[in-house]
């Protein structure tokens, strides 16, 4: 569940950056914005793991 929580909180700390990129077209803000779902993306990956790993010793 600790990864789960470090994901919502990864997505929150983006939204500011993205709102910049996206409304205001602040181009630094984009390189942070895409670093941030890079991590989430990472720490997706490692998450599908982990369940995966608690579903199968359940069996």
């Amino acid at each position: 569940m600790d990864n789960y929580n470090k994901l919502k909180s990864l997505l929150t700390s983006i939204e500011d950056d993205a709102d910049k990129f996206y409304n205001k077209g602040v181009n630094a803000a984009g390189t942070r914005v895409r670093k941030g779902l890079q991590d989430i993306k990472t720490l997706a990956s490692d998450m599908r793991k982990e369940v995966t790993e608690i579903k199968n010793k359940a069996k």
